[in-house]
């Protein structure tokens, strides 16, 4: 439900998703989830799924979201290590980066015509990996401390593994900081950068765009600042109670992504929709 005066979701033109706690949960499909993409897909909406996890290429996070039952094509995944790669791409045609991450960051800059080196780059970019070494971070001190520019894909200190908490980009990023007093500039989310890209990505304009998120410190805070409307639902990081802890709201909550797609398809005068072919 509405949490104040807000856009009307049936104007809507394009959707912003995120990932975790909010289509997929523990590598299964969140209830509704699957039938929101199809709703999206049956009605023409252009989408996009967000994460910031830089680790997987589009191509490996489809085949990982195909067995937890959902069907969503490369082209609408967009991940924090794509948002980098488009940002350096921009600031730096050509250039040249040492790099700490796995196949989806290397990839994505492959793509946008970087050269990976550690012979003076001009960028020291980080991501996530589980394979973090010291010898590379060790390099990644020296390249900052001799000029190289630091980024990092997204500011999560720690990522969840079977066995518990693991390290992720955010804690190796303060490590390096602390080494060599520079602060990274970080492009996923909660930076609008990431959700900005996105936009163009898809050709949608803010105005006609909502975000989906499950957490009011980067998906909410970030859709917010990109002027795209704000949608908070409950089945992941953040619970009813905590959003007043919040200065800031966002402009609708949902229990899940099922109660909105009920909505949407109630239509704007409150009749069921028809949502694309079906069989009598």
């Amino acid at each position: 439900m509405p949490t104040h005066e807000a856009r009307n979701v049936h104007d809507l033109e394009c959707w912003l998703t995120d990932m975790d706690g909010v289509l997929v949960h523990e590598n299964h499909a969140i209830p509704g989830a699957a039938e929101l993409i199809a709703h999206w897909v049956a009605t023409g909406k252009r989408f996009l799924v967000l994460t910031n996890n830089s680790i997987y290429t589009p191509r490996d996070l489809r085949a990982r979201l195909l067995t937890s039952g959902l069907d969503i094509p490369e082209a609408n995944i967009w991940t924090s290590a794509m948002a980098t790669a488009e940002f350096l791409r921009r600031q730096r045609p050509g250039g040249r980066a040492f790099v700490i991450g796995e196949a989806g960051l290397t990839t994505a800059l492959h793509d946008a015509g970087f050269i990976l080196t550690d012979q003076d780059p001009d960028y020291v970019v980080l991501g996530e990996t589980r394979t973090y070494s010291f010898e590379a971070i060790t390099r990644a001190i020296r390249l900052i401390a001799a000029g190289a520019r630091f980024i990092t894909t997204n500011p999560d200190a720690t990522g969840p593994s079977p066995e518990g908490l693991l390290p992720a980009t955010g804690s190796v990023a303060a490590l390096i900081t602390q080494a060599t007093n520079r602060e990274p500039y970080v492009v996923g989310k909660p930076n609008p950068m990431m959700f900005r890209s996105a936009l163009n990505r898809i050709d949608a304009h803010s105005e006609t765009t909502a975000m989906i998120g499950d957490r009011m410190d980067t998906d909410i805070i970030a859709g917010m600042e990109a002027g795209l409307l704000t949608i908070l639902v409950h089945t992941g990081i953040t619970k009813p109670a905590d959003v007043a802890l919040f200065p800031f709201r966002p402009d609708m909550e949902h229990t899940s992504v099922a109660s909105l797609l009920a909505e949407l398809q109630e239509g704007p005068s409150g009749e069921t929709m028809d949502s694309g072919p079906h069989e009598d």
